[in-house]
């Protein structure tokens, strides 16, 4: 086997959409399940456990002609900080972006505390991010912490 025929993509690559890599293998089903690729008929392709130089292991998303808006951008970030998506046009990548969380996520996240009042009233969630790094959540309303592992998307 030549060398050239062992570097071969593991992904076919996509013509226009949104590539969102980086993503860590344990969080890649549930990003999946957030921005609902289940409901989409645009063209899906999902790696997952790929090698990565940076991470060891990865997974990915490709989709499409499909193309996040912000709040579907915000998703992704609040239980897979730092992965990257790539906006592709005619093969080429126009554009590379890290997902970071921003300050604050409303109507987001579901608070996991029972008593909650957003549990309990017909009201928005609202949820500051006090460390990013861990991906740590706490509720605006009764004060929980919601580390990045226990968050439920709304």
């Amino acid at each position: 086997m030549s060398e050239n025929s062992k570097k071969e993509l593991q992904v076919a690559a996509i013509e226009n959409g949104t590539v969102i890599d980086h993503i860590p293998p344990e969080q890649l089903f549930k990003v999946a399940q957030l921005i609902g690729l289940n409901k989409m008929e645009n063209r899906i392709t999902i790696g997952n456990n790929l090698i990565s130089k940076k991470m060891g292991r990865k997974g990915v998303i490709k989709i499409t002609d499909k193309f996040f808006e912000e709040d579907e951008i915000n998703r992704i970030a609040s239980v897979a900080p730092n992965v990257i998506l790539n906006i592709i046009r005619d093969y080429e990548v126009i554009e590379k972006k890290t997902v970071n969380l921003s300050d604050e996520l409303i109507d987001i996240v579901k608070c996991n505390n029972p008593k909650c009042i957003t549990n309990n009233e017909p009201m928005p969630t609202h949820f500051y991010v006090i460390d990013r790094e861990m991906g740590t959540l706490k509720c605006h309303y009764c004060e929980r912490k919601i580390n990045k592992e226990d968050i439920v998307i709304k």
